[in-house]
């Protein structure tokens, strides 16, 4: 999506570990579509993509203005990985999996004019990371640095592409690494990028009494289950902890059942353990899928009153998104119920639309639903109603201010986003024959 400049943009971490891991040789520039221009006729050796399946389309198109330059672009993420053939259409080369221990030999290979198609990565380790932070010197970036403190997630849910890309494999780097890189930065506030930063309670004891010392402000995306632990998210709370992402998913057992996350309500009601949080000074922000067969055109209200009830910080209502790996977007290809397949290519798909038909409604009524749902939320009315929880979102000046700002680029977000395509209107050509892998 190129319409506009986000508001709501963070640094992509990804590029500061390629910096970090680039011989001091080899200049680095970064652009970022996301809040500039990019300058396709500046002259360069190699293009790097990192690609999601949302970006897709857009990645791909940007491959074609530098592929009529002559200039080779290599793609890795997610969608190369989990798509490889599709990518390889468009890339001179892929990286799949991490890139750590490939990276190095993609340098090289260029620098002999060698550039092999594909590159294969099996799970790094993490003990030696090194990022480099300066490539985003200058950038209008959102103030709150990104940190890394592990990759993968111990639970496999149907609609979640993550146990595809890592399998059961789970790392972590030293606490010590981390803790340096903090200091590197020199930010006051923080935002863990790992899927789920609660592995087991020892590395969590350890990880936030750590934490405690560096006197930071720190969010992270974090499974239900940690609020069983009542004196591991106190400390959590003492050593900064000032909000966290919560996949609630759905109100609804049965859909919970269906997304093989039926553990999200096995330590107590949402409430009780929302409180939890609360009760600690814990901003928590929900995020909420809709369109499982249990959803009716009445999931939108109850979960809309249940994230205005509890006075969540922010929330995400989202229509399902069958992503490539999960096995939800197997089994949805199997039942033949996606609308576009592949919906992240198709000329007619705009953000904020179904990917597929529902079991109890139709497909524009789980995206009317989803987009009212966020609209209702985001009203002032809502946000002024929502700020008044004075144990967490009104807890101290901190809270305060981070829960209004946040809350007022949301809400512009959600507008600016809503119907827009994913890449620009020029069509999609093939650079490459389509392999077998």
């Amino acid at each position: 999506m190129t319409c506009g400049v986000a508001k709501d943009a963070f640094e992509p971490l990804v590029f500061a570990i390629l910096a970090g891991l680039t011989p001091p040789d080899v200049e680095c520039t970064l652009y970022d579509e996301r809040i500039e221009t990019i300058p396709f006729d500046e002259p360069t050796d190699l293009v790097a993509l990192t690609v999601e399946t949302f970006t897709a389309k857009r990645a791909y198109q940007i491959s074609m203005q530098y592929h009529h330059r002559g200039i080779p672009v290599v793609m890795g993420g997610y969608h190369p990985t989990l798509q490889p053939e599709e990518t390889l259409q468009f890339a001179n080369s892929i990286v799949i999996g991490d890139a750590e221990n490939v990276w190095a030999d993609v340098i090289e290979d260029v620098r002999k004019r060698n550039l092999r198609r594909m590159y294969k990565s099996r799970y790094p380790s993490l003990d030696r990371m090194r990022l480099d932070y300066t490539i985003f010197k200058g950038k209008r970036y959102k103030p709150m640095a990104l940190i890394q403190f592990g990759r993968g997630c111990r639970f496999n849910c149907d609609f979640c592409s993550i146990h595809a890309f890592y399998g059961s494999n789970m790392r972590r780097r030293p606490i010590d690494q981390v803790v340096k890189e903090i200091e590197l930065v020199g930010r006051k506030y923080m935002l863990f990028t790992d899927d789920n930063l609660f592995t087991d309670v020892p590395t969590a004891r350890e990880l936030f009494t750590t934490l405690k010392s560096l006197g930071i402000h720190w969010a992270c995306q974090i499974s239900l289950d940690v609020a069983a632990h009542r004196e591991l998210v106190q400390l959590m709370a003492r050593s900064g902890c000032m909000a966290v992402i919560v996949g609630f998913e759905s109100t609804i057992e049965d859909n919970l059942r269906q997304m093989r996350k039926s553990w999200n309500s096995k330590y107590g009601t949402y409430e009780e353990l929302i409180k939890v949080f609360h009760d600690r000074g814990i901003m928590v922000y929900g995020t909420f899928v809709f369109g499982y067969d249990y959803d009716t055109v009445d999931s939108f209200e109850i979960g809309l009153d249940f994230a205005l009830r509890n006075k969540l910080f922010l929330a995400n209502f989202n229509p399902l998104t069958p992503t490539p790996g999960a096995t939800l977007y197997e089994r949805l290809h199997r039942e033949n119920r996606l609308i576009h397949d592949p919906w992240w290519l198709h000329p007619d798909y705009r953000y904020g639309e179904s990917m597929f038909h529902p079991k109890q409604m139709s497909a524009q009524q789980l995206a009317d639903g989803c987009y009212w749902a966020r609209t209702q939320f985001n009203k002032y009315s809502c946000i002024l109603g929502r700020a008044r929880n004075f144990q967490a979102n009104l807890r101290n000046l901190t809270n305060a201010s981070i829960y209004l700002t946040a809350n007022l680029i949301n809400r512009w977000e959600i507008h600016r986003k809503q119907g827009l395509p994913l890449g620009d209107e020029s069509q999609l050509k093939p650079l490459f024959r389509s392999q077998r892998l």
